[in-house]
């Protein structure tokens, strides 16, 4: 087999200008092979877990990551042999350092400019990742030397290729992950692996030496330097004596940008309104015994987000953005029904497509579908993007109201309350009734006071006769 044969699977942009993937799980080994749009592993990004289907048929080679470690888009992740002979090539161990230590020669140090292609997602990035070079690119007129006796060659300065002055140690990206992650400058590292590769164990080493006290300035009661961080090529959880530290990333890390970049980018007002919903509950329950709405879950949620798409077409002002860069707001002529979901791996906020247009059931059955993938962990980029006004449901948590943030790019967000059975004045008398407190947060920057009291008044109007439904829609 030739080494033009080998392909590179890149991290593909699984969003929408993401920089960068946890892979979660391998779904593949070395030795196995592989077909055309086969998953060969799940990955993490700042929005949702992904599985990632591989783009050609041929035999594994190498895992360049193992799981657990967080990878920039347009890094190569695993190399796949292609083409006749492929299923024939042994995965040889011995090569594996080749690799890596390519990667730092200087005619292929940095990546080209630009738009990188994307196998999956929504947007491309601008990435500085380095190039992997093929083995074999020296000059045409000499052949290539075995992977160990170039790399031999290129640190002594001779070879049939021409000298080559190395400006980074020699060490695997995993091994150079860990090192980042530990803090620790592999120039200073002393290496014992073959070739004068910098292994794992030398870099935790690097770091016990680093941390041990010097004896002459080191008090006999002094307590003993830390340990290390565990074998891991990615931040882990760590317990102190009294202290617990939690490493922000993916969803987390995201939801936390776009929220502090929310906050003080948007104007927020919110305004309140508590709203007897009995008669909603009551339809609620008669919904749930109807033929039409068989094998659907019928909830509060699904007349509360009728109620807004409704008030959102007496009120279509408020289904706007702001283009900060055109100085132009952006009505939509469509709703994008975004719904704040909880999930382990932090908040996220999926949306229905043109929401607008499906009647009762098709909301119900959509609402469903959302949900259930969302706590299954699969919901994809593309279903998080596009929303234009979002409901978030604090009420679930036993929560009375709340000020909800608004989701980047809206002008808009419903919060619902816990629906509690309260002491109300009814038809002139003080009754039991089911009550529930809505909020809702809007960028004042487009939306003023009467617009967004207006949209509110009808949430609350409809949900407290929901006949309206019939009547204004």
């Amino acid at each position: 087999m030739t080494e033009a044969s080998v392909r590179e699977f890149k991290m593909p942009d699984v969003g929408e200008g993401l920089t960068e993937a946890e892979i979660l799980k391998w779904y593949v080994q070395p030795g196995d092979t592989v077909t055309d749009g086969q998953v060969v592993c799940e990955v993490e990004t700042a929005k949702a877990a992904v599985e990632l289907p591989i783009p050609y048929d041929g035999v594994v080679r190498e895992l360049h990551f193992p799981e657990g470690t967080t990878v920039d888009v347009g890094t190569s992740i695993i190399a796949v042999a292609v083409g006749d002979g492929a299923a024939a090539e042994p995965v040889r161990e011995a090569e594996a350092p080749a690799a890596p230590e390519a990667e730092a020669a200087p005619e292929a140090e940095a990546a080209p400019e630009g738009r990188q292609p994307v196998l999956v997602g929504y947007g491309v990035a601008t990435s500085s990742t380095r190039r992997r070079p093929r083995k074999g690119t020296q000059a045409p007129a000499q052949a290539a030397p075995p992977a160990a006796a170039a790399i031999q060659a290129e640190m002594n300065g001779h070879g049939p290729t021409a000298p080559v002055t190395r400006e980074r140690p020699l060490a695997k990206p995993p091994v150079r992950k860990l090192a980042k992650d530990l803090g620790v400058d592999l120039a200073t590292v002393t290496p014992t692996g073959p070739d004068g590769i910098i292994t794992r164990e030398d870099v935790h080493a690097a770091v016990t030496a680093a941390q041990a006290p010097e004896p002459p300035a080191a008090p006999a009661a002094q307590a003993p330097a830390p340990a290390p961080a565990a074998p891991s090529s990615a931040p882990v959880s760590y317990d102190t004596a009294r202290e617990t530290r939690v490493p922000v990333k993916g969803v987390r890390k995201a939801t936390a940008a776009a929220m502090v970049g929310s906050a003080f980018t948007a104007p927020h007002v919110t305004e309140f309104v508590t709203v007897d919903v009995t008669r909603t509950m009551k339809l609620v329950e008669e919904l749930k015994q109807d033929k039409e709405f068989a094998g659907l879950r019928v909830n509060p949620l699904l007349l509360i987000a009728k109620a807004l798409l409704v008030a959102i077409r007496r009120n279509p002002d408020i289904n706007a953005s702001w283009d900060e860069a055109a100085q132009e707001i952006v009505v939509k002529h469509y709703v994008n029904l975004g719904i704040a979901a909880a999930t382990p791996r932090g908040l996220i906020v999926p949306n229905i497509k043109d929401a607008h247009a499906k009647t009762l059931p098709q909301l119900a059955e959509s609402l469903g579908e959302l949900v259930s993938t969302a706590r299954e962990g699969k919901t994809s980029p593309a279903a998080m993007q596009g929303g234009t006004v979002t409901i978030t449901n604090v009420g679930v948590f036993g929560v009375d109201t709340g000020t909800p943030i608004l989701n980047p790019g809206e002008s808009a967000i419903l919060a619902v309350g816990a629906i509690k059975l309260q002491p109300w004045v009814h038809k002139g008398k003080v009754k039991p009734r089911q009550v529930t407190t809505l909020a809702l947060s809007f960028d004042h920057r487009l939306v003023d006071g009467e617009l967004g009291s207006k949209v509110l008044a009808d949430v609350a109007a409809i949900l407290e006769q929901p006949k309206r439904l019939l009547t204004w829609a």
